[in-house]
């Protein structure tokens, strides 16, 4: 490898950290916390503390499937040069970082998937139909589906024949049955990607699918058992104990997603630098992402707490359930997913179901729709334009 060619793979991988950066400043270091923070269950400054571990682990341990997906899987044909890497890096942080400094949550799966779509056709690239039918239904489906989820758990909770001694319990049992079924690097075969539940499969030596049922139904019964006894001793406790749990583990979720954004355009540049493994690759983008959070996120924090999720314990909880659910969904098929758009129709969903309408005016939801559209059209003509104007490739 020449000098000038290992300072175009430097400077890729500066603004890989860059992006990674503005990640963990925006989408995924605030919206986690987002509902946690204005239903006054933590405060906002340990909100981004606590989402920026729990950000780099899930970069480092779900963060593989996005990262090929990106790097590998929405164009055919050709590999993006580091001048590329560079330009859809910088396209993509740079319409974040508008987002972050007007407030209003741009969508970083779509400011990087339209940039990398771009960079790669006017390379000469080919469309990958199969995938862009993929991402785009998650994408569609994701406000229907969440905000739908948290309009029944919304509806459920605060009805008095639905004690919330026995409803919480089971929202928390039901997480924790998905929790040991996704997967976690290196706990399948030969140090790959596995789950929980198919660890203890292979331990006991037995397989088929009733192996996988009982050890959820097990999970689920003793997270579901430990939440009835925090409930019961101290309901507003226990509330609280639920609602920060989720809000954790929605971080983590938004790691193993969002890391890929920022890492994933450098897997291509990864062929010609064998030195170099994946997960160190995941590693730095997951402490990219866990800067941005305890530095940037803040401000992102408060803006969505009180814009969108002036919330309480119920509509919080009943709002971050179908966001973890969708997270571990878009990580399993490797789509590349917005976690603004997931989490504030979450809220919205819940809000329709306790108030008949939601706390985010009609005005902010349009503004909203009309950045995550233009920036994924922006981000598509700005990234095919440049390969037009400058010497890429």
């Amino acid at each position: 490898m020449d000098l000038a060619t290992a300072a175009l793979f430097v400077v890729a991988a500066l603004a890989s950290l860059f992006m990674a950066w503005v990640i963990g400043a925006g989408s995924s270091g605030a919206t986690p916390f987002a509902p946690a923070v204005g239903a006054n269950a933590i405060p906002t400054m340990r909100a981004a503390f606590i989402v920026g571990i729990f950000g780099l682990a899930g970069a480092i341990t779900q963060g593989a499937n996005v990262s090929e997906a990106v790097g590998r899987g929405l164009v055919g044909g050709i590999s993006l040069p580091a001048t590329g890497v560079i330009v859809v890096l910088l396209i993509g942080a740079g319409l974040m970082a508008i987002g972050i400094a007007t407030g209003y949550p741009i969508a970083t799966a779509f400011t990087v998937t339209g940039s990398v779509v771009g960079v790669g056709l006017a390379l000469g690239g080919t469309p990958v139909w199969p995938k862009y039918l993929q991402v785009g239904a998650v994408w569609v489906l994701t406000p229907f589906v969440g905000g739908g989820i948290a309009y029944g758990i919304a509806s459920v909770l605060p009805r008095e024949d639905v004690p919330e001694r026995y409803s919480i319990p089971l929202l928390a049992g039901i997480v924790g049955a998905v929790l040991v079924n996704v997967e976690f690097a290196l706990l399948g075969p030969n140090g790959t990607a596995g789950s929980v539940a198919g660890l203890v499969q292979r331990s006991l030596g037995v397989g088929g699918w009733p192996v996988l049922a009982v050890v959820s139904l097990v999970a689920a019964a003793a997270i579901g058992g430990a939440v009835a006894w925090d409930v019961r001793r101290d309901e507003a406790a226990g509330l609280r104990h639920v609602l920060l749990a989720l809000g954790s583990l929605v971080a983590f979720s938004a790691g193993g997603s969002q890391v890929g954004l920022a890492v994933g355009p450098l897997l291509p540049l990864l062929d010609e630098v064998s030195a170099v493994p994946a997960i160190a690759v995941l590693t730095g983008g997951g402490l990219g992402i866990l800067v941005g959070s305890w530095t940037g996120a803040p401000r992102m924090i408060k803006s969505l707490a009180q814009d969108y999720s002036s919330l309480g314990p119920r509509r919080s909880i009943s709002a971050l359930v179908p966001s973890f659910l969708i997270a571990q969904t878009a990580v399993l098929l490797g789509v590349p997913v917005s976690f603004n758009e997931i989490v504030v129709s979450a809220i919205i969903g819940s809000g329709a179901a306790v108030g008949g309408g939601s706390s985010v005016g009609s005005r902010k939801i349009l503004v909203t729709v009309g950045a995550w559209a233009g920036s994924l059209v922006l981000a598509l003509v700005v990234g095919y334009g440049s390969v037009l104007l400058l010497p890429i490739g």
